[in-house]
Protein backbone atom coordinates (compact mmCIF):
# COMPACT_ATOMS: atom_id res chain seq x y z
CA UNK A 1 0.00 0.00 0.00
CA UNK A 2 1.45 3.36 -1.05
CA UNK A 3 1.72 6.37 1.20
CA UNK A 4 -0.80 8.09 -0.63
CA UNK A 5 -3.30 5.45 -0.28
CA UNK A 6 -2.47 5.63 3.66
CA UNK A 7 -3.35 9.11 3.77
CA UNK A 8 -6.31 8.85 2.15
CA UNK A 9 -8.17 6.21 4.43
CA UNK A 10 -6.46 8.34 7.67
CA UNK A 11 -8.30 11.41 6.10
CA UNK A 12 -11.87 10.64 7.52
CA UNK A 13 -10.72 9.51 10.96
CA UNK A 14 -8.68 12.91 11.43
CA UNK A 15 -12.02 14.71 10.93
CA UNK A 16 -14.10 12.71 13.44
CA UNK A 17 -11.15 13.24 15.92
CA UNK A 18 -10.76 17.24 15.32
CA UNK A 19 -14.52 17.41 15.78
CA UNK A 20 -14.37 15.17 19.06
CA UNK A 21 -11.76 18.13 19.94
CA UNK A 22 -14.81 20.60 20.38
CA UNK A 23 -15.45 19.13 23.50
CA UNK A 24 -12.22 20.66 24.73
CA UNK A 25 -13.56 24.12 23.54
CA UNK A 26 -16.73 24.32 23.96
CA UNK A 27 -18.31 25.11 27.59
CA UNK A 28 -22.15 23.65 27.03
CA UNK A 29 -23.91 21.15 24.63
CA UNK A 30 -24.54 21.57 21.01
CA UNK A 31 -27.26 23.90 20.31
CA UNK A 32 -30.30 22.10 19.05
CA UNK A 33 -30.23 24.35 15.19
CA UNK A 34 -26.78 23.69 15.40
CA UNK A 35 -26.96 19.90 15.97
CA UNK A 36 -29.45 20.24 13.30
CA UNK A 37 -27.59 22.18 10.49
CA UNK A 38 -24.32 19.89 11.15
CA UNK A 39 -26.49 16.84 10.52
CA UNK A 40 -28.03 18.24 7.43
CA UNK A 41 -24.87 19.26 6.53
CA UNK A 42 -23.27 15.32 6.89
CA UNK A 43 -26.25 14.21 4.95
CA UNK A 44 -25.68 16.41 1.72
CA UNK A 45 -22.20 15.18 1.39
CA UNK A 46 -22.88 11.67 1.95
CA UNK A 47 -26.00 11.55 -0.54
CA UNK A 48 -23.77 13.65 -3.65
CA UNK A 49 -21.05 10.87 -2.38
CA UNK A 50 -23.33 8.31 -2.75
CA UNK A 51 -24.31 9.47 -6.34
CA UNK A 52 -20.85 11.58 -7.98
CA UNK A 53 -18.02 8.63 -5.80
CA UNK A 54 -20.08 5.14 -6.41
CA UNK A 55 -23.42 5.04 -8.20
CA UNK A 56 -21.68 7.08 -11.13
CA UNK A 57 -18.31 5.28 -11.23
CA UNK A 58 -19.92 1.79 -10.71
CA UNK A 59 -22.02 2.10 -14.47
CA UNK A 60 -19.09 3.55 -15.71
CA UNK A 61 -16.82 0.38 -14.41
CA UNK A 62 -19.11 -1.89 -15.97
CA UNK A 63 -18.04 -4.28 -18.50
CA UNK A 64 -21.05 -5.42 -20.32
CA UNK A 65 -23.47 -3.72 -22.76
CA UNK A 66 -24.15 -0.37 -21.95
CA UNK A 67 -28.29 -0.82 -21.67
CA UNK A 68 -26.94 -3.33 -18.86
CA UNK A 69 -25.26 -0.97 -16.51
CA UNK A 70 -27.55 -0.66 -14.23
CA UNK A 71 -27.62 -3.90 -12.99
CA UNK A 72 -24.58 -3.94 -11.17
CA UNK A 73 -26.07 -0.35 -9.39
CA UNK A 74 -29.20 -1.59 -8.41
CA UNK A 75 -27.47 -5.08 -7.08
CA UNK A 76 -25.09 -3.71 -4.77
CA UNK A 77 -27.48 -0.58 -3.89
CA UNK A 78 -29.53 -3.07 -2.15
CA UNK A 79 -26.98 -5.47 -0.71
CA UNK A 80 -25.67 -2.20 0.86
CA UNK A 81 -29.25 -1.62 2.41
CA UNK A 82 -29.92 -4.69 3.37
CA UNK A 83 -26.03 -5.02 5.15
CA UNK A 84 -27.18 -1.82 6.83
CA UNK A 85 -30.72 -2.87 7.83
CA UNK A 86 -29.01 -5.79 9.04
CA UNK A 87 -26.81 -4.51 11.53
CA UNK A 88 -29.01 -1.90 12.56
CA UNK A 89 -31.32 -5.06 13.60
CA UNK A 90 -28.86 -7.05 15.77
CA UNK A 91 -26.60 -4.16 17.08
CA UNK A 92 -28.06 -2.75 20.63
CA UNK A 93 -27.87 1.23 19.82
CA UNK A 94 -29.28 4.49 20.86
CA UNK A 95 -29.65 7.10 18.12
CA UNK A 96 -28.85 10.99 20.22
CA UNK A 97 -31.20 12.64 21.19
CA UNK A 98 -33.77 9.90 21.59
CA UNK A 99 -34.75 8.00 24.79
CA UNK A 100 -35.28 4.60 22.64
CA UNK A 101 -33.12 1.99 21.93
CA UNK A 102 -32.93 -0.17 18.77
CA UNK A 103 -31.80 -3.55 18.10
CA UNK A 104 -31.65 -6.97 20.62
CA UNK A 105 -32.54 -5.84 24.03
CA UNK A 106 -29.33 -5.04 26.14
CA UNK A 107 -27.80 -4.16 29.38
CA UNK A 108 -25.23 -1.86 27.91
CA UNK A 109 -24.73 1.78 29.40
CA UNK A 110 -26.40 4.40 27.36
CA UNK A 111 -23.07 5.74 26.26
CA UNK A 112 -21.98 3.32 24.77
CA UNK A 113 -24.81 2.29 22.80
CA UNK A 114 -24.47 5.90 21.56
CA UNK A 115 -21.35 5.39 20.03
CA UNK A 116 -22.15 2.11 18.79
CA UNK A 117 -24.89 4.10 17.03
CA UNK A 118 -22.14 6.11 15.25
CA UNK A 119 -20.14 3.17 14.58
CA UNK A 120 -22.39 1.53 12.50
CA UNK A 121 -22.92 5.13 10.45
CA UNK A 122 -18.98 4.64 10.32
CA UNK A 123 -18.88 1.61 8.46
CA UNK A 124 -20.55 2.21 5.27
CA UNK A 125 -17.93 5.38 4.80
CA UNK A 126 -15.16 3.67 5.61
CA UNK A 127 -16.02 0.64 3.33
CA UNK A 128 -16.53 3.27 0.37
CA UNK A 129 -12.88 4.94 0.54
CA UNK A 130 -11.90 1.27 1.17
CA UNK A 131 -13.73 0.07 -2.28
CA UNK A 132 -12.29 3.30 -4.23
CA UNK A 133 -8.25 3.09 -2.80
CA UNK A 134 -8.51 -0.50 -3.43
CA UNK A 135 -9.85 0.20 -7.15
CA UNK A 136 -7.15 2.56 -7.25
CA UNK A 137 -4.20 0.51 -6.45
CA UNK A 138 -5.41 -2.11 -8.88
CA UNK A 139 -5.06 0.49 -12.11
CA UNK A 140 -8.66 0.89 -12.57
CA UNK A 141 -8.36 3.64 -14.79
CA UNK A 142 -12.30 4.55 -13.92
CA UNK A 143 -10.90 5.67 -10.51
CA UNK A 144 -8.35 8.55 -10.16
CA UNK A 145 -6.35 9.39 -7.09
CA UNK A 146 -8.03 12.53 -7.11
CA UNK A 147 -11.31 10.55 -7.19
CA UNK A 148 -10.48 8.91 -4.57
CA UNK A 149 -9.28 11.74 -2.79
CA UNK A 150 -11.96 13.63 -3.40
CA UNK A 151 -14.06 10.89 -1.52
CA UNK A 152 -12.08 10.92 1.10
CA UNK A 153 -11.90 14.76 1.68
CA UNK A 154 -15.59 15.12 1.73
CA UNK A 155 -16.10 12.30 4.03
CA UNK A 156 -13.49 14.17 6.70
CA UNK A 157 -15.41 17.44 6.37
CA UNK A 158 -18.43 15.31 7.22
CA UNK A 159 -17.10 13.91 9.46
CA UNK A 160 -15.69 16.91 11.40
CA UNK A 161 -19.22 17.99 12.89
CA UNK A 162 -20.03 14.81 13.76
CA UNK A 163 -17.35 14.32 15.86
CA UNK A 164 -18.52 16.95 17.95
CA UNK A 165 -22.32 15.95 17.58
CA UNK A 166 -20.91 12.30 19.58
CA UNK A 167 -18.61 14.28 21.92
CA UNK A 168 -20.43 17.55 23.03
CA UNK A 169 -23.53 15.24 23.85
CA UNK A 170 -21.39 12.93 26.17
CA UNK A 171 -19.64 15.54 27.73
CA UNK A 172 -23.56 16.65 28.58
CA UNK A 173 -23.80 13.38 30.46
CA UNK A 174 -21.28 14.09 32.82
CA UNK A 175 -18.20 12.46 31.49
CA UNK A 176 -15.02 14.23 31.33
CA UNK A 177 -13.83 16.26 28.51
CA UNK A 178 -11.15 14.19 27.97
CA UNK A 179 -13.19 11.09 28.16
CA UNK A 180 -15.93 12.62 25.86
CA UNK A 181 -13.11 13.07 23.52
CA UNK A 182 -11.68 9.56 23.63
CA UNK A 183 -15.59 8.49 22.64
CA UNK A 184 -15.62 10.38 19.90
CA UNK A 185 -12.30 9.79 18.25
CA UNK A 186 -12.93 5.65 18.87
CA UNK A 187 -16.16 6.32 17.12
CA UNK A 188 -14.41 7.83 13.94
CA UNK A 189 -11.46 4.58 14.42
CA UNK A 190 -13.67 1.99 12.78
CA UNK A 191 -13.42 3.84 9.09
CA UNK A 192 -9.61 3.65 8.63
CA UNK A 193 -10.18 -0.50 9.80
CA UNK A 194 -12.99 -1.19 7.36
CA UNK A 195 -11.40 0.54 4.97
CA UNK A 196 -7.95 -1.35 5.39
CA UNK A 197 -10.14 -4.35 5.67
CA UNK A 198 -11.53 -3.74 2.13
CA UNK A 199 -8.73 -2.73 0.57
CA UNK A 200 -6.65 -5.95 1.83
CA UNK A 201 -9.58 -7.73 0.10
CA UNK A 202 -8.69 -6.15 -3.14
CA UNK A 203 -8.13 -9.62 -4.96
CA UNK A 204 -11.45 -10.13 -4.70
CA UNK A 205 -13.61 -6.65 -5.18
CA UNK A 206 -11.45 -5.23 -8.26
CA UNK A 207 -13.11 -8.38 -10.13
CA UNK A 208 -16.48 -7.17 -8.75
CA UNK A 209 -15.76 -3.32 -8.27
CA UNK A 210 -19.46 -1.97 -10.08
CA UNK A 211 -21.55 -4.07 -7.51
CA UNK A 212 -18.93 -3.05 -4.37
CA UNK A 213 -19.18 0.34 -5.49
CA UNK A 214 -22.75 0.17 -5.54
CA UNK A 215 -23.35 -2.10 -2.33
CA UNK A 216 -21.04 1.49 -0.66
CA UNK A 217 -24.07 3.77 -1.95
CA UNK A 218 -26.49 1.76 -0.69
CA UNK A 219 -24.94 1.72 2.93
CA UNK A 220 -24.94 5.31 3.28
CA UNK A 221 -28.09 5.98 1.78
CA UNK A 222 -29.59 3.90 3.91
CA UNK A 223 -27.62 5.87 7.07
CA UNK A 224 -29.21 9.37 5.49
CA UNK A 225 -32.87 8.30 5.70
CA UNK A 226 -32.98 6.17 8.40
CA UNK A 227 -30.83 8.18 10.78
CA UNK A 228 -29.62 11.87 9.67
CA UNK A 229 -32.73 13.17 7.24
CA UNK A 230 -34.61 12.14 10.83
CA UNK A 231 -32.20 14.10 13.29
CA UNK A 232 -32.07 17.37 10.70
CA UNK A 233 -36.16 17.71 10.71
CA UNK A 234 -36.89 16.99 14.39
CA UNK A 235 -38.02 19.78 16.77
CA UNK A 236 -39.96 23.01 15.87
CA UNK A 237 -40.33 23.75 12.06
CA UNK A 238 -36.92 25.33 10.51
CA UNK A 239 -35.74 25.40 6.90
CA UNK A 240 -32.29 24.89 8.43
CA UNK A 241 -31.42 21.80 7.94
CA UNK A 242 -32.76 21.82 4.16
CA UNK A 243 -30.51 24.64 3.35
CA UNK A 244 -27.22 22.92 5.65
CA UNK A 245 -28.03 19.08 3.15
CA UNK A 246 -28.04 21.76 0.14
CA UNK A 247 -24.53 23.45 1.24
CA UNK A 248 -23.16 19.47 1.97
CA UNK A 249 -24.36 18.12 -1.13
CA UNK A 250 -22.51 20.90 -3.33
CA UNK A 251 -19.47 21.64 -1.43
CA UNK A 252 -19.64 17.08 -2.07
CA UNK A 253 -20.17 17.79 -5.72
CA UNK A 254 -18.18 20.23 -6.48
CA UNK A 255 -15.25 18.25 -5.28
CA UNK A 256 -15.78 15.02 -6.95
CA UNK A 257 -16.11 17.15 -10.30
CA UNK A 258 -13.19 19.23 -9.66
CA UNK A 259 -11.03 16.76 -8.52
CA UNK A 260 -12.12 13.23 -9.85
Amino acid sequence: MTAKAIWGILLPFFGTSIGSACVFFMKKKLNTMVQRSLTGFAAGVMVAASVWSLLIPAMESWKGPAFLAFIPSVTGFWAGVGFLLMLDRLTPHLHIGSSETEGPVSNLKRTTMLVLAVVIHNIPEGMAVGVVFAAWLAGDGDISLAGAMALSLGIAIQDFPEGAIISMPLKAENFSRPKAFLYGVLSGAVEPVASLITILLSGIIVPVLPYLLSFAAGAMMFVVVEELIPEMSEGPHSDIGVMMFTAGFTVMMALDVALG
